[in-house]
């Protein structure tokens, strides 16, 4: 007959750790908790066929969740990935046009992206020494002074938007 639908649904999806990788000083200098969370990105990658590195997406939040940590200690994972040369964030987070959010695409230095000069990929963490942190790119807050800059009409001081107007007796 056909195909058995349920083996289908019980595809494993699996990736793979390589030891050199591992064995590097900038992996042992990782926290337990980017060691963690190295997996789960690596997850996101579609495989050679269907190469997406450069547009691996996975929040803080999503990550935060999957290892069962707090959002703060996610966040510093994936600061401490990049500062290790393990992952290179190729565009910010922002907010789409409609306001939903997009977190920020990343790339796995291990693995090639497509169309690269590198086809085995960049592999940063072979040259990271201690003390040598690579730049981390960290989400810019989307209106860190307030509304615009400008402050709100407080009636304390005044400055509402009702106009008094006196007549003339």
């Amino acid at each position: 007959m056909g195909r058995d639908k349920r083996n289908e649904q019980r595809a494993e999806h699996y990736t793979k750790l390589v030891r050199n990788m591992m064995e590097t000083h900038a992996w042992r200098a990782l926290s337990p908790t980017a060691q963690a969370l190295y997996p789960w990105i690596r997850l996101e990658w579609r495989g050679p066929k269907a190469n997406n590195n450069g547009k691996l997406r996975l929040s803080v939040r999503q990550a935060a969740q999957k290892m069962g940590v707090s959002i703060n200690t996610a966040a510093r994972a994936f600061h401490d990935l990049q500062a290790k040369g393990f992952l290179v964030v190729i565009k910010p987070a922002r907010l789409g046009l409609g306001g939903e959010a997009k977190s920020p695409e990343f790339e796995l230095t291990e693995l090639g992206r497509p169309g690269a000069e590198t086809p085995s990929g960049r592999k940063l963490y072979q040259d990271w020494r201690k003390g040598a942190d690579y730049p981390v790119a960290k989400t810019q807050a989307n209106n860190p002074k307030g509304a615009n800059g400008k402050t709100k009409p407080c009636h304390q001081n005044e400055d509402s938007n009702v106009i008094k107007m006196k007549t003339s007796p």
